[in-house]
């Protein structure tokens, strides 16, 4: 036993950090930095579904029917499996218009209807009350066991106001109206809420893994050694068998097929559900962790449910403790008050985590849905009249908060202490049930119609009250119960557990049965009874298709078809924004509407049917979609629209988005175009500049020997008796600067053959360590005139290649004669190298020289760059290397500049081996001349030429 002051200060000291959590996340959301952009959070906000049920229920059913605890956790499984398919739609409908609720959701598909908003809100609250009564059941049954303050016998039982659980509703009420009614957010988004509500889902995780750790681990060796102590027991041990309730008898396909489906649509269409997975969700790619996240929390939670039901058993025998109350009885038996009072924390966090967005969920729909249609219709409410509704909203929702948590309380008294906790949330499960063939057949199916969905939701609904909700209050003996076996006046036909005579299911898969035949069968005939209105047939093309129009929107840049005709005055839209979300909000729409109207903020602006539709969706999200039609219709004048208009603003927004698309494209090809052209021209001025650089540089190689020549030529004209050796001297010197001369032309010449095609090629089998060897023979002289020297590595024999020689051998004489020509005046090094790599040659000519700066490395093979700069770099034309990469490109090879850090340059080229070249085609190593130095190291030959 805990004293009561304690558990009450634990409960306090608990709910007060969960507002704290609450108010930091709004903070954060006020200063831009949200905290529920988190997939985590979402995936973790998504355990709400683990209510007082999960930790009490769960055990207590346990402890009754072994294993049939779970068909309740893997229908959610399966559902996730289906999310990105499902789920995504539904947050992507509910974003684009502005929903905010289930109710406003099924409302909007069929026409905006309020009759369909307000069927769904009292199926809502009525099928609701079960479940909120199961959370304050638990959590007082939870407070009496840890106080053992519970009436004894006969007792006399409290006065109603010292009644502990009206206490514990009041406190909630007060707890929910801080935490979610504290203002009014047209986006009906809670940040503070869902960072709460992640917060508890780790709290009760964490209490009830604790509890199961303490009596598995604790109290018993183990898992093992509970089964084998349950086996032990005859009563217990057809729990551990599949088998009927009891796990006695044949297994029950009927009802675990019930309990799974139930589950399955209750986890999408549970109101509190549906707010925490579509209405807060934040980014729809969260749905991808979610997915995972989400069904692995209630794999985790419920791995010590049989093992806490089976020791419960075991200790404290079965008419012993309550079952559903073993989390805090055996903690409580074996000393361990602490953990008891944190298991009940727990608790207490899966019941308020439930209340919380529950409540607050219904009392949205609650307000939007009944409350303030009904004032809308009264003369000093309706659309026209002045005066800011927003604080009249608000309390409405405040009051209904209160109000739902009293009817909770009201069942509870009547009914709850009949019911197990999991049997009360099943009669919530189906009464939710009864929303899927309006709201999935609505997401796929066109051709539904408003009056299915209403006659779908009644039939279905009166046929749960009837053989399910009735039931349970006749057995709880505030009415007769004769008529559950005989009938209604006597008609046993009519009996609410065998309806028409139907047997052998279990009540729940009974009345499953007969309200969801009836539902979809209604749903189906009525809607195929007449075609759907032009309101109905826009809203389904909006739902059916919003994939397709949000993708077709986004590549086209242009809008959804608005399905609205009429006349509105932009002043009376503006009174109407500004007295249900304040001036600054309403100025805020128009402002937006101006912008993306391109028409200036104050001059006149047009209210047309887009200025029209967005003040409607953004009063959705205040009063709900039904609510804010009947507001805008109230100002505007509407025309009605058959389906044939429907078709018409659809066909004129296609032709729109095809106009879009293609004023896209051309301008798409425009700026294309465009680039191209300034690539163009960024091209011929680099073009213009090298040619500039060419002409300079070609008109300096010409001028060089043309001067040299002209000199010499008049020196010997103007001195006839200039003596031999002389005159001999000069005349070697003109010859040499004329083959100079005819050198650059036939560069140039050359260059311009490459490129064109039409060069001369004159292949033959092709000895490439000897061409490269007679190279490096050929340049040595050149070389030793600038100090330098040559080295030369290659192997004994390489594959023979079919290529020009001539060429090739243009190819490795320019590669040496520019290094040459860069290395440095005193030890300058150039090393050539011939290697077999792969299937091909490759030669490196590398030199100790001061390399090519990085900003050159890129265009260092383009025509007429030289390297170095224009006062030191040694003479030429620029077009050595481009010729070189040519050549060796037509014979299928590559030529690149290795990068060296700083030491130098290496140029290498690759030349692959022909097809018809082998083993065969080696060629022997030429006999080396007289006075070479020749070392051998690992099968190559080193050269070396002084």
């Amino acid at each position: 036993m805990i004293s009561a002051p304690v558990v009450v200060g634990a409960a306090v000291f608990y709910l007060a950090l969960l507002f704290a959590v609450a108010a930091f996340a709004d903070r954060r959301a006020r200063e831009g930095r949200s905290i529920i952009g988190n997939a985590w959070i979402y995936a973790l906000s998504l355990a709400v579904y683990c209510t007082a049920w999960t930790y009490f229920g769960s055990v207590g059913r346990a402890a009754a029917t072994g294993v049939w605890f779970l068909p309740i956790y893997l229908g959610p499984m399966l559902a996730m499996l289906l999310a990105w398919i499902v789920v995504r739609k539904m947050i992507r409908i509910a974003h684009t218009y502005r929903i905010t609720s289930i109710a406003d959701f099924i409302a909007s598909r069929y026409g905006k209807s309020p009759l369909v908003a307000a069927l769904v809100t009292l199926i809502t609250v009525v099928g609701i009350v079960p479940y909120i009564a199961l959370q304050l059941k638990a959590v007082s049954s939870g407070y009496l066991l840890l106080t053992a303050s519970g009436t004894a016998g006969g007792g006399p039982s409290p006065a109603w106001w010292q009644d502990g659980t009206l206490l514990v509703a009041l406190a909630l009420a007060l707890f929910t109206i801080l935490f979610g009614a504290r203002h009014l957010d047209s986006a009906e988004r809670h940040e503070g809420m869902v960072a709460a509500v992640a917060f508890e889902s780790l709290v009760k995780l964490v209490a009830f893994l604790a509890v199961g750790v303490f009596v598995t681990y604790g109290l018993f060796d183990g898992m093992a050694d509970i089964w084998a102590r349950a086996k032990a027991v005859p009563e217990m041990a057809s729990l551990l068998r599949l088998g009927g309730t009891g796990g006695a008898g044949a297994f029950g396909y009927a009802q675990w097929f019930t309990l799974t489906l139930l589950s399955m649509l209750s986890v999408l269409l549970l109101p509190r559900q549906f707010q925490m997975m579509v209405v807060e969700c934040v980014n729809e790619r969260h749905l991808k962790r979610a997915a995972w996240v989400f069904p692995a929390y209630l794999l985790v939670i419920n791995i010590f449910v049989l093992p806490l039901a089976l020791g419960g058993l075991l200790l404290l025998g079965p008419n012993g403790a309550d079952p559903e109350t073993f989390v805090l009885s055996l903690p409580l038996a074996n000393g361990a008050t602490g953990l008891a009072l944190f298991a009940y924390v727990g608790g207490l966090s899966a019941a308020t985590g439930m209340l919380i967005v529950e409540t607050i969920a219904v009392s949205t729909m609650v307000c939007n849905d009944l409350v303030m249609p009904a004032l809308l219709r009264r003369k000093g409410f309706g659309a026209r009249a002045g005066g800011d509704l927003t604080a009249l909203i608000l309390n409405i929702r405040r009051a209904a908060i209160l109000a739902i948590l009293l009817l909770g309380y009201l069942y509870f008294q009547v009914a709850g202490e009949a019911y197990a906790l999991v049997s009360i949330g099943l009669i919530s499960f189906a009464a939710v049930a009864q929303f899927a063939p309006a709201l999935f057949g609505g997401m796929y199916w066109r051709e539904a119609t408003r009056a299915g969905a209403l006659g779908g939701l009644l039939g279905g609904f009166v046929v749960w009250a009837y053989t399910l909700m009735l039931p349970s209050v006749a057995k709880s003996g505030w009415i007769d119960d004769g008529f559950l076996t005989h009938g209604p006046f006597g008609i046993t036909a009519l009996a609410p557990e065998r309806l028409f005579g139907l047997q052998g299911l279990d009540n729940l898969s009974h009345s499953l049965f007969w309200s969801l035949t009836v539902n979809v069968a209604l749903y189906v005939g009525l809607s195929l009874w007449r075609a759907p209105s032009g309101r109905e047939a826009s809203q389904a093309l909006l739902f059916v298709d919003v994939f397709a129009r949000g993708h077709a929107t986004a590549t086209a840049g242009a809008a959804d078809p608005v399905f609205w005709r009429g006349r509105a005055r932009p002043a009376d839209l503006m009174a109407l924004a500004s007295r249900l979300l304040g001036p600054d909000a309403a100025r805020q729409i128009f402002e937006e509407h101006s912008h993306e109207s391109g028409v200036a903020v104050g001059t006149d602006l047009t209210a047309d049917a887009r200025l029209v539709d967005k003040v409607e969706r953004r009063l959705a999200g205040a009063v709900g979609s039904a609510s804010a039609r009947v507001l805008v219709a109230a100002v505007a004048e509407e025309e009605p629209l058959s389906p044939a208009d429907v078709m018409e603003i659809l066909n004129e927004a296609s032709q729109l988005r095809v106009y879009a698309l293609a004023l896209e494209e051309k301008s798409r090809s425009l700026e294309i175009a465009s680039a191209e052209l300034s690539a163009a021209n960024a091209q011929l001025r680099t073009l213009d500049e090298l040619k500039d650089d060419f002409v300079s540089s070609v008109t300096h190689e010409l001028r060089t020997p043309l001067t040299a020549i002209r000199a010499l030529s008049e020196l010997m004209l103007d001195a006839p008796d200039m003596e031999a050796p002389q005159r001999q001297e000069f005349l070697t010197i003109i010859v040499g600067e004329s083959e100079r001369l005819g050198r650059l032309v036939n560069q140039v010449l050359d260059m311009a053959k490459l490129e064109s095609g039409h060069g001369e090629w004159h292949n033959a089998d092709v000895d490439l360590r000897r061409l490269v060897r007679d190279a490096v023979t050929a340049t040595t002289e050149l070389a030793r005139s600038r100090g330098a020297q040559i080295t030369f590595e290659a192997p004994d024999a390489v594959p023979l290649l079919r290529a020009d020689p001539d060429r090739l051998t243009q190819v490795v004489l320019n590669l040496i004669s520019n290094a040459v020509k860069f290395v440095p005046a005193e030890g300058g090094r150039v090393h050539v190298s011939l290697h077999v790599e792969g299937d091909g040659l490759v030669v490196r000519v590398k030199d100790n020289g001061p390399g090519v700066p990085e900003g050159e490395r890129d265009t260092i093979f383009e025509k007429f760059r030289q390297g170095g700069d224009a006062l030191t770099r040694p003479p030429g034309t620029g077009l050595g290397l481009p010729i070189s990469r040519r050549i060796v490109d037509h014979f299928g090879g590559r030529m690149w500049l290795e990068n060296q850090d700083g030491s130098g340059a290496c140029f290498a080229f690759r030349l692959p081996f022909q097809p018809d070249a082998g083993a065969e085609g080696l060629a022997p190593a030429a006999s080396e001349p007289a006075g070479k130095g020749k070392a051998l190291a690992g099968g190559n030959t080193r050269e070396e030429t002084p």
